[in-house]
């Protein structure tokens, strides 16, 4: 089974994998939450529209979420290397993942804003509120419990996506799975990673799912 050493690296692949994926999920939701913002309010017959922003915003999100990571990866590398010094490693590695998840963010900020309940935005600009007002204290507040389901479902897509980024030298889990189980015929190895990843992701899910229920509690 394993040794002492072997577990060490084990539990260190872990923090890494959780060190790329929560940074870059923080990062992501700072920058796509207002991107989701601007592409639900600048469109036909909402309070900030401009169809020339929605449309660049749009494609632009659109031309994210259409690149492979593995090639998001290998292509941004020199602006990887520019931002961190290095293009491998678990801090280089939340460059990419960062990238790949804002135009997720996005649209998932997006469809959320979208289940808001018209009549309330209508109410609130029958009152005199301003578009920031409607922003921030109708529309982000009454999607909580699905942005935070938004949250949930982008880190467990970084899960996925810091195990390729590892794969090819982005170290954490992606990494141990490769150098310590394929690449050493260490088949329990391999099982192990399997089970860490799959326990992750069913912690993840069940954590968000937890707190958008709460938070939807307190709304109603």
């Amino acid at each position: 089974m394993f040794d002492s050493r072997l577990v060490q690296i084990i539990v260190s692949s872990l923090g890494e994998t959780l060190y790329m994926v929560g940074v870059s999920c923080a990062i992501a939701v700072v920058f796509g939450l207002p991107i989701g913002v601007v592409l639900v309010t600048t469109e036909k017959r909402n309070i900030l529209e401009n169809p020339g922003v929605n449309q660049a915003f749009g494609a632009a999100v659109n031309i994210g979420r259409s690149i492979p990571f593995v090639i998001l990866m290998v292509a941004i590398m020199p602006f990887t290397r520019l931002l961190t010094g290095t293009s491998i490693g678990t801090t280089a590695a939340i460059v990419p993942l960062t990238i790949a998840a804002v135009p997720f963010v996005a649209r998932m900020v997006e469809t959320s804003l979208r289940e808001v309940d018209p009549g309330v935005v209508e109410a609130a600009q029958a009152i005199g509120a301003s578009p920031w007002e409607i922003i921030t204290k109708v529309l982000i507040p009454e999607a909580k419990p699905s942005l935070i389901l938004g949250v949930t479902i982008t880190a467990i897509n970084l899960v996925g996506y810091s195990t390729m980024a590892g794969a090819i030298g982005g170290g954490g889990l992606g990494d141990l799975a490769v150098r310590y189980g394929y690449q050493r015929f260490r088949g329990d190895v391999m099982f192990a990673t399997v089970i860490i990843l799959v326990l992750l992701v069913q912690g993840v899910q069940m954590l968000g799912g937890a707190l958008a229920k709460k938070v939807g509690q307190r709304r109603s």
